[in-house]
């Protein structure tokens, strides 16, 4: 059946609740097309560390995937293999068709601190990506004004970060990344260091901003609810080495509200099983036989 031009599919979410979702032509078409594919990748650290074990996953363009787990179970290395900033040892992983490398310009990374220069504006910082990606000026400074509008702070482009709270910098930071047009986003807890006042306000900003651009995005956070509310899917992973263990579909409708959200059940229902397959994970235990190599 149809509701104006978007097709409406009857999902049978993973608390086992029918929910109709609502997806557009051109996302039921996107989704089917892979974007990174992970497969059979382990990684070792020099030390003998062994930090993630035979990880398969599979993010398709378009979609918002989070990573929850332990402490040290490996989803930052996860992160930085897709980055290509440690080397493959073992197993194959595609970005976009290709090997993953450092420098690529369609994969943008933003971190859970700010990294802004003290001695530059916002919106200087917020070139500042498109700057080394070697953008000319003038579009660099047309990309950067219309992501800071678009995260609240056209009205202090010109402000130095010293001059800012820690949640105006950060939204400087999701600007700055949104800005390279990266179709691959790679976020590391970017929220994880705010109040919980401000994270809550960051992340509507971020589904407003995912909403209107449907990039690909692999987000790594210790907050459930953060993951339930932004993610397609959530991957929970093991203690370390990590493994992922749960693969669980957010058939929430889109757009969402962080308010909203907490009225519904299927939210809350979504966020106990997360957290039943975490607790089942962190308990695995954590010793030296199975982290050396």
């Amino acid at each position: 059946m149809k509701v104006g031009d978007k097709s409406v599919r009857l999902a049978n979410d993973a608390v086992g609740t029918n929910r109709l979702r609502e997806v557009g032509p051109e996302a039921s078409a996107t989704l089917r097309e892979p974007s990174v594919q992970v497969q059979g990748v382990s990684h070792v650290f020099p030390d003998g560390t062994r930090a993630i074990a035979d990880i398969d996953l599979t993010l398709h363009k378009g979609e918002f995937v989070s990573i929850v787990g332990p402490s040290g179970c490996g989803k930052t290395t996860v992160l930085n293999l897709v980055a290509g900033l440690l080397p493959l040892q073992s197993g194959s992983l595609s970005v976009d068709g290709t090997s993953p490398r450092a420098g690529r310009h369609d994969v943008a990374y933003m971190l859970a601190r700010d990294c802004l220069f003290p001695w530059r504006t916002a919106l200087e910082n917020a070139m500042l990506g498109n700057e080394f990606r070697r953008i000319g000026s003038e579009v660099g400074r047309t990309r950067a004004m219309e992501f800071l509008r678009r995260v609240g702070l056209e009205r202090f482009c010109d402000q130095y970060p010293k001059a800012l709270s820690h949640g105006m910098r950060q939204r400087v930071a999701l600007a700055r990344t949104f800005a390279l047009q990266s179709g691959i986003l790679l976020m590391d807890e970017p929220f994880g260091a705010l109040d919980a006042q401000t994270k809550l306000q960051l992340e509507d900003v971020l589904m407003a901003l995912w909403n209107g651009e449907r990039r690909t995005v692999l987000f790594i956070t210790h907050d459930l609810a953060e993951a339930v509310t932004l993610s397609d899917r959530v991957v929970v992973m093991s203690a370390r080495p990590g493994r992922i263990v749960d693969d669980l579909p957010i058939p929430l409708a889109r757009p969402r509200s962080v308010r909203a959200l907490q009225r519904d059940p299927a939210y809350h229902e979504l966020y106990a099983k997360i957290w039943s397959r975490l607790e089942a994970a962190v308990g695995q235990p954590c010793n030296d036989e199975s982290t050396r190599a």
